[in-house]
Formats: structure tokens, sequence, C-alpha cells
């Protein structure tokens, strides 16, 4: 059967902000819905679970996230916002047409801003990092060949 790479999820706390999020890096909503019960409460171990779900994808369907917000429990833990080099600090990068008309439009609609520069590695790639949703770190891609 092997391993196949399924999707990576990611806790957030405006669920329509972060699907309007990646949707402007350029991925597409899968689908929506609500969760809960006692399977969702065996897989996460919490108890009484109620959580809004939205899953959206690469255009080319190579890639997933999970997008979720909790109803109940409500977590008084804040989202991560440590620096990049923290362990288990989730980044997520997307290759992109334009890495630095994106950034001026994430700024512009989400308010988002790198975290380092947009950095030219020889003459292959631009690379820039952004906070997204929750904190998590978005890498940001051009390819230059």
């Amino acid at each position: 059967m092997g391993v196949r790479f399924d999707h990576v999820g990611i806790v957030v706390e405006d669920l329509a902000a972060a699907v309007a999020f990646f949707i402007d890096i350029g991925l597409e909503l899968e689908g929506e819905t609500e969760v809960g019960g006692e399977w969702v409460d065996q897989l996460i171990g919490l108890a009484d679970v109620r959580a809004d779900v939205a899953f959206v994808r690469t255009p080319d369907g190579s890639g997933r996230v999970e997008l979720s917000t909790f109803r109940n429990p409500v977590s008084e833990v804040p989202a991560p916002s440590a620096p990049l080099n923290v362990p288990g600090i989730p980044r997520l990068t997307f290759v992109v047409d334009d890495v630095r008309a994106l950034i001026a439009h994430l700024r512009a609609v989400h308010g988002t801003e790198p975290v380092g520069e947009v950095a030219q590695y020889e003459d292959i790639y631009l690379y820039c990092n952004v906070r997204g949703p929750a904190g998590v770190i978005i890498g940001l891609v051009q390819e230059l060949r």
C-alpha cells in the first residue's frame, strides 16, 4: 500500500479569514463541514468537540490544507509566534508566480508582513516567508528558471 501525503492541518481563530488567505495564495476551496461526536473526541483526545473545518488544495491537487476552528472546547493557549528556528514551528511552502506581487497583495488585504526579506538564491528562485493564519509560517517561492 505504501505511504501517501494527505494533508496538513492548522487550527485557526477565524476560519473565513484563513480560507481567504489561502485562496489569495492560489489554493482552491475543496469543501467545508462541521465535525463533532465520539469519533472526533477519540481522535484528538478532547471531550465534547465541535469544530468547523475547511479544506483548501493546490490547483493541481498535489497538496491540501485542513483549516479548523474549535467552537468547543476553546483553547486558552495563544497561537505560536516564535522565530523560524524554534523546533515545532510549522512552515508550509508554496511555489507562486510572483513573490513580490503576492506579498504586496497579502499585505494590503490581510496585513501580512514578511518574516525576513525576499531573498534570491542564485538564478534559481526568490524565496520569502510570511506569517499566515494562526502565526503559521508560509514560504513563498518563485522559480526563476
